[in-house]
């Protein structure tokens, strides 16, 4: 069992290329665990602040209940995940996978919800089985990638911030019933009214939505300055080209699951798109899941991923201390505008 830590004691490791590392002592228990936790909560929010992402490596979480009880140990409230995007798998109590996308698939950089008007300021990791090879979720930090970004893309999103599409229908993504949580097309308009979000019907029970976010935040506490947005995560420029032109040829531009552009519909260049990519990879830092990993991720601060990998990978997602774009003076009016 461990002796009790102050927290101006504890060591966190930054070695070049991954993510700031934090050893805990050794448990008896998960109940020793928690009150070691909620002892240094404070120096882990520090850590957070300055670091983006912080892994705890010694944890002694073996099941979703484990991780349930270390997250709400860490978080002052819980998270909804909300305009679902990506299929998942629930474990209860809040607890869900992570992503069930076919382990070749590469998930791009990206802040949890960008496109909501209320986000998870927290995110909680944790390793119940980790993978043979590959599969880490590496973290960026991205204050610094607003400062790699080129002056005049970063004055264009400032400006008129940043543009989703979403056209949901048969073979396209998740249907709108399941990333709205909705039984009828009233529930979706409800919402749709609610969020700053236009919606258009088409045949077939299709559904296009548009939505415009700013893509510049500050944190909330901090004051920070950060890239904050799906942009290039949704962007076509961003998928494998083989899978784009399959895409393209199947349902036509203008007609993908997901589309991105700036605020006022100007359209992103593969170039540009690249550009943004390339200042999320300048950021990344990555770590190899252990078993019993946990890693606490300010959603605000930094943005994630997920890396191939092969072997069976069980990694799951908690969230928590939400946020609203509008404590976080945004340089762009939230609106949802005609569809494009």
């Amino acid at each position: 069992m461990a002796d009790r830590t102050a927290a101006v004691a504890l060591t966190i490791a930054v070695e070049p290329g991954k993510p700031a590392l934090l050893n805990t002592p050794e448990f008896d228990g998960l109940a020793s665990a928690r009150a070691w936790l909620t002892e240094v909560k404070p120096f882990l929010r520090t850590a957070l602040d300055e670091h983006g992402a912080l892994l705890l490596r010694g944890l002694p979480v073996r099941s979703a209940q484990d991780f349930a009880v270390v997250r709400d140990t860490l978080v002052d409230e819980r998270a909804t995940y909300k305009e679902k995007a990506t299929p998942r798998s629930r474990f209860g109590d809040d607890v869900f996978s992570s992503t069930d996308l076919p382990p070749a698939h590469r998930i791009h950089m990206h802040n949890e919800n960008s496109y909501t008007l209320t986000f998870p300021g927290t995110l909680i990791f944790g390793c119940l089985t980790a993978p043979a090879e590959g599969g880490a979720t590496p973290v960026a930090d991205v204050r610094k990638v607003l400062a790699e970004l080129p002056a005049d893309l970063v004055v264009r999103f400032r400006t008129a911030g940043w543009r989703l599409t979403r056209n949901f229908g048969e073979h396209l993504s998740l249907d709108w019933r399941t990333s709205f949580e909705a039984e009828t097309p009233q529930d979706v308009e409800r919402y749709c009214a609610e969020n700053l979000i236009a919606h258009e019907w088409r045949e077939g029970d299709r559904l296009r939505t548009t939505q415009v976010r700013s893509a510049i935040i500050r944190h909330p506490r901090t004051g920070d300055e950060v890239w904050f947005n799906h942009v290039a995560f949704w962007s076509e420029w961003s998928l494998d080209p083989d899978i784009r032109e399959v895409l393209l040829d199947e349902f036509g531009p203008g007609e993908l699951p997901f589309d991105t552009s700036t605020g006022d519909g100007g359209r992103l260049s593969e170039e540009e798109v690249a550009q943004i990519n390339a200042a999320y990879d300048a950021a990344t830092v990555r770590e190899s899941w252990r078993a019993a990993d946990v890693m606490i991720v300010d959603n605000v601060l930094a943005a994630h991923g997920r890396d191939p990998f092969h072997g069976e990978r069980r990694i799951v997602v908690a969230m928590g201390d939400p946020v609203t774009l509008a404590d976080c003076s945004p340089t762009a009016a939230a609106s949802g505008p005609p569809a494009l």
